[in-house]
């Protein structure tokens, strides 16, 4: 049995996992922000450790097992959100920054975007670690004796009494900080951002034993590292150059396998690494991360009431049969890929005095597939079909639409959760629990398959005021340009 821990944004889920890819036990502990000020996005780390000691003891009860009976453990985690802390004592010096936050937005217009680019893949926006890390630096008068990382990090961390300092190669690759061609640290990134190296990880591949942790009176071996992102293209059996999936979460974020080539991203899209297996060649992926996806649901329900359960959405975009006009570009968080604008806000159009709930609902939902559609249309390379996870691929208007406007095929796996299954599979690879990343594939389950069937002239207007309306929301400034890597640096 292997034991997967899924730290996300809105909370940390425990799946354990038996030899045929089967899930036999589910624990769940939800987890707070906080928002001192617009746009910024903090948690705290103690409760991100004890969200996960809760969750796991959960699984392990719904699983009938003890933490004895584990073989490994693997973990995945929220992305780029960063935590810096005391060595010695292991205290956090701050809450962890989300990777939602934008409060370093003005510092990346300022940063060499070109060679940001050719090094790490990514673009300078401060959805990524760096400039947090600097945040956080600066207002810390003695840097002696600190650590930074990640989420993974942190919880390696504490699993090993701090025995262990680890990040792997996926999780490293999102920090602004690691070249993502030479797989290393890269010194002139550090000396930009102020990062001493005795404070960063050491990097590690995805799968492979990295030390012993100690889980509920039990020693178990951490055996898999990985990115959320990362671990769902491997859960889905994404090997394939050209396989591409799409997590539907807190973000949508959607990865197309580009195998061994390390060379520049589409304009607009990220380059990062996939996760890579002890002994295995390195292999990379393409991202677009939409940065405001399940969120928005959760803000129809809390944020402005329109909605007691958030199982009403999808009732209400059907029952409306259409969103009555009105558009919907939910950049609650700025725009992401393609667009890189963390200026933009969200915005809605074409409202009238018929306006409905269902209407502003089913254009919520519609605003989540055009924002993948939009990723998707920046691969130059194209694909054949998308493998869908995440709790919104439950939603089965969101999936036929997203089938429509993609104008492919959309399979959806019968376990959403495949963060916690690529986890789990990374772990288990690494002490021998599967002989083979395609003994892995052959045990994945899918669930439900939409096909497209709206008429090509009606997918073509729709996305046409699509676009009209993600204009509207671009900052000033960048209205009327291309999408590209290299305008959250202008």
């Amino acid at each position: 049995m292997i034991l997967a821990i899924d730290q996300g944004t809105s909370g940390t889920t425990c799946r354990v996992v038996d030899e045929e890819l089967a899930v036999r036990g589910r624990g769940y502990v939800a987890v707070s922000s906080r928002y001192p000020q617009p746009g910024w996005v903090e948690q705290d780390p103690e409760e991100l450790w004890a969200s996960a000691l809760g969750a796991a003891e959960a699984a392990l009860t719904d699983a009938r097992l003890g933490a004895g009976d584990l073989a490994a453990i693997g973990i995945t985690n929220q992305r780029e959100t960063t935590i810096l802390w005391e060595r010695a004592s292991g205290r956090p010096v701050h809450d962890a920054i989300v990777w939602q936050d934008r409060r370093t937005a003005e510092r990346c217009r300022e940063l060499p975007a070109d060679l940001i680019r050719a090094r790490t893949g990514l673009v300078p926006d401060p959805y990524f670690s760096a400039t947090k890390l600097e945040w956080l630096l600066a207002r810390t008068e003695e840097r002696d004796g600190f650590a930074f990382g990640t989420v993974d990090s942190w919880l390696v961390w504490k699993l090993t009494g701090g025995r262990v300092h680890a990040t792997d190669v996926t999780n490293a690759s999102r920090t602004m900080l690691f070249d993502i061609s030479r797989l290393m640290w890269d010194d002139e990134l550090l000396a930009l951002f102020g990062v001493d190296p005795t404070l960063l990880p050491e990097v590690v591949p995805s799968s492979g034993v990295v030390g012993e942790g100690e889980l509920l009176g039990a020693t178990v071996p951490v055996a898999g590292l990985v990115g959320d992102q990362q671990a769902a293209l491997f859960g889905q059996g994404c090997f394939e150059p050209r396989d591409a999936k799409a997590t539907y979460g807190t973000g949508s974020f959607v990865l197309v396998n580009v195998g061994a080539d390390p060379g520049p991203a589409p304009a607009g899209l990220l380059k990062t690494v996939a996760a890579v297996a002890a002994g295995h060649d390195v292999q990379y992926a393409v991202e677009g991360s939409v940065l405001t996806s399940g969120a928005v649901v959760r803000w129809l329900r809390d944020g402005i009431g329109l909605v007691e359960e958030i199982d009403e959405v999808e009732r209400l975009a059907v029952e409306a049969g259409s969103t009555g006009g009105v558009t919907f570009v939910p950049a609650l968080a700025g725009l992401g890929s393609p667009y890189w604008d963390p200026d933009a806000r969200g915005l809605v159009t074409g409202l009238t005095s018929g306006t409905t709930r269902g209407h502003l609902a089913r254009a919520t939902l519609e605003g989540i597939a055009h924002q993948v559609a939009d990723v998707l249309e920046a691969h130059p390379d194209g694909v054949a079909f998308l493998r869908a996870d995440g709790g919104a691929s439950r939603n089965a208007f969101l999936m036929q639409f997203q089938a429509d406007v993609l104008e492919r095929r959309v399979e959806v796996v019968a376990e959403t959760e495949s963060t916690a299954i690529g986890a789990a599979a990374l772990a288990g690879l690494a002490v021998g629990v599967w002989p083979s990343a395609e003994a892995v594939a052959a045990l994945v389950h899918r669930g439900p398959a939409y096909e497209p069937s709206m008429p090509h002239d009606e997918v073509a207007r729709r996305r046409a005021d699509w676009r009209l309306a993600t204009e509207r929301t671009l900052s000033r400034d960048l209205r009327g340009q291309t999408p590209g890597p290299v305008r959250s640096s202008q």
